[in-house]
């Protein structure tokens, strides 16, 4: 029998000292923890990250928010604010190649733990910085949450349906995008290192992670000087490209170029419509959506919304159901690239969560190797790897450093 080669995790041997809290840090160190990195997750003592009592629901005495961004990662507790905390940090950072923080700016230099500090200790720390707004600026002292950012950075402007009130999306979409970008920097730091030896410092906000993304929205509005509106499922340059109702229920259409239209008009006998000068260029169907549309949601009503999407997926016509979480994490596709999976936790038992969406060919692979922990779970193995002696580590404990 072949033994399985082992497979090889990418970022193995990097050591990450994780101060962030709630969303954003976290989900970009749970990002680098998928792809092998150590993360050393730090919190205040008694009350950890405030998201560990955002619930229900909870995981027996788990919150399920907690848990959902947090695998792969030891957790410490450390008083920031008394000097043998920070004594701890500095030994940490002497040892660690990324620090990621999400403190409100300012914070880390009040502390005695900024980049600067850090720097001095090790010159190749890379050191990752999230807020809400940056770190100058005339904003950069606000307070931030994804919420607001959703507003602010215009994102709710055109979520939602016309003349309807503002729309969250309903994932702190602004909080994870902030933590891909700041995986994406970290990644970049760390390939410059391995040519120059020298760290960096990376400085990534929730309010410009939002803007990066109006993309076409904001080109939209540069072409034409008009603010884009909300406009329920519909997209604002492609027509028929939305959630129609069948009679029973929603489903999604999405015909993305002339050539699909031709195979639209096919499989619903609309041939007559193929050269229709109303209709015959995606242009030409935007300038007269409000008709067509309305037309074809006639002609969708008549049958169940499973009808229409056998017979247009047998013409290769995109569309699809609009699942709830129920049927997306039971989705033979889904379940089939492992984007579900299941650990054993201490004190929840088996949890499920979703995977990481990056998949490698050959003899890498990101790797689930340690349940979310409970709080301070690892505090003495980590203190204890830094030299502290078990004396020295129950006195810390009896002052509440740790």
């Amino acid at each position: 029998m072949v033994q399985e080669k082992k497979k090889r995790l990418p970022l193995e041997g990097i050591k990450v000292l994780d101060l962030s809290r709630v969303l954003t840090g976290p989900f970009c160190t749970m990002t680098l923890g998928d792809l092998g990195a150590e993360i050393i997750k730090v919190e205040m003592p008694e009350k950890g990250d405030e998201t560990r009592s955002w619930g229900p629901p909870f995981f027996g005495k788990e919150s399920a928010y907690f848990l959902s961004i947090n695998r792969n990662k030891k957790s410490i507790t450390v008083d920031l604010k008394m000097p043998e905390g920070r004594e701890i940090i500095y030994k940490l950072a002497k040892e660690a190649d990324v620090i990621v923080e999400n403190f409100l700016p300012g914070t880390t230099k009040r502390l005695e733990i900024d980049y600067e500090k850090i720097k001095g200790i090790n010159p190749r720390i890379i050191y990752c910085s999230i807020s809400g707004y940056g770190q100058d600026g005339p904003f950069a002292q606000q307070p931030a949450y994804d919420l607001l950012i959703q507003g602010e950075g215009g994102l709710m402007s055109i979520t939602g349906i016309k003349d309807g009130e503002p729309v969250r999306i309903g994932v702190a979409l602004v909080d994870i995008g902030a933590g891909m970008y700041a995986t994406i920097g970290i990644l970049a730091a760390l390939k410059l290192r391995q040519e120059t030896g020298n760290g960096q410092y990376i400085d990534v906000s929730l309010l410009d992670t939002e803007v990066s993304w109006l993309s076409y929205a904001a080109s939209n509005y540069f072409a034409e000087g008009k603010n884009p509106k909300p406009m329920g499922s519909a997209h604002p340059s492609i027509v028929p490209y939305r959630a129609f109702r069948a009679k029973d229920r929603y489903f999604i259409l999405a015909v993305g170029n002339d050539a699909i239209w031709k195979r639209f008009c096919k499989a619903m006998q609309l041939e007559n419509l193929v050269d229709d000068p109303r209709y015959v260029t995606n242009e030409m169907r935007v300038k007269n959506r409000e008709e067509l549309e309305a037309f074809l949601q006639e002609i969708f009503a008549r049958n169940e919304a499973n009808y229409w999407i056998n017979l247009l997926k047998e013409h290769k016509v995109p569309c699809g159901p609009i699942n709830n979480i129920s049927d997306v994490v039971t989705h033979p596709q889904v379940l089939y690239r492992d984007m579900v999976v299941e650990m054993e936790h201490p004190n929840a038992g088996k949890i499920k969560m979703v995977g990481n969406p990056i998949h490698f060919g050959e003899d890498i692979s990101v790797q689930y190797r340690l349940s979310p922990p409970f709080l301070g779970q690892h505090t003495n193995e980590v203190l204890k790897s830094l030299g502290y002696s078990d004396e020295e580590i129950e006195e810390l404990r009896e002052k509440r450093v740790i």
